[in-house]
């Protein structure tokens, strides 16, 4: 397990990886290079918890379908039809066969992650790094997405 600290008061970042994995060596050098915390858990080294799927679940868009990779070889060699099955079979199918997981999964209390995009992985910058980072338009200050962002955290320090 690998971990790695940066200075601010942001959640910690949970990184489901496999050792063989491109996406997953991109996202941890991005992480480290910008000092960020995370706690990094393989899935073949590591058993999964009932508990870490379901927080990908909690924070995914389409459940199982954004998690689970369809060309796999255990998904294919099982003939897997997800809608056959109910969540707590599937979950304890994912358990049991890890490599069914889509990878690099990214997941902290707010978002979740599927892959290695260099855009979308700013979501995890603390904010003062996602003004530097910022590509989507110039000045920065001026910068709607910025904007945005800093109304998001101003809502949820008034909760």
């Amino acid at each position: 397990m690998v971990k790695y600290t940066h200075k601010g008061g942001m959640n910690m970042i949970k990184l489901f990886t496999a050792p063989s994995c491109l996406g997953c060596r991109k996202v941890k050098k991005y992480f480290v290079d910008h000092n960020i915390k995370f706690e990094e858990k393989s899935i073949i080294n590591h058993k999964l918890r009932r508990e870490d799927i379901f927080q990908m679940l909690i924070h995914s868009e389409n459940g199982f379908e954004d998690i689970i990779s369809t060309r796999s070889k255990v998904f294919k060699d099982n003939n897997l039809n997800i809608d056959d099955m109910t969540v707590h079979q599937l979950v304890d199918f994912i358990i049991a066969n890890p490599t069914l997981l889509k990878r690099p999964i990214i997941l902290n209390d707010y978002e979740l992650q599927v892959g290695f995009n260099s855009d979308d992985i700013t979501i995890f910058l603390p904010p003062e790094f996602r003004e530097q980072e910022c590509d989507f338009c110039k000045p920065v200050s001026g910068c709607e997405y910025i904007k945005n962002i800093k109304i998001y955290e101003d809502e949820e320090e008034l909760q």
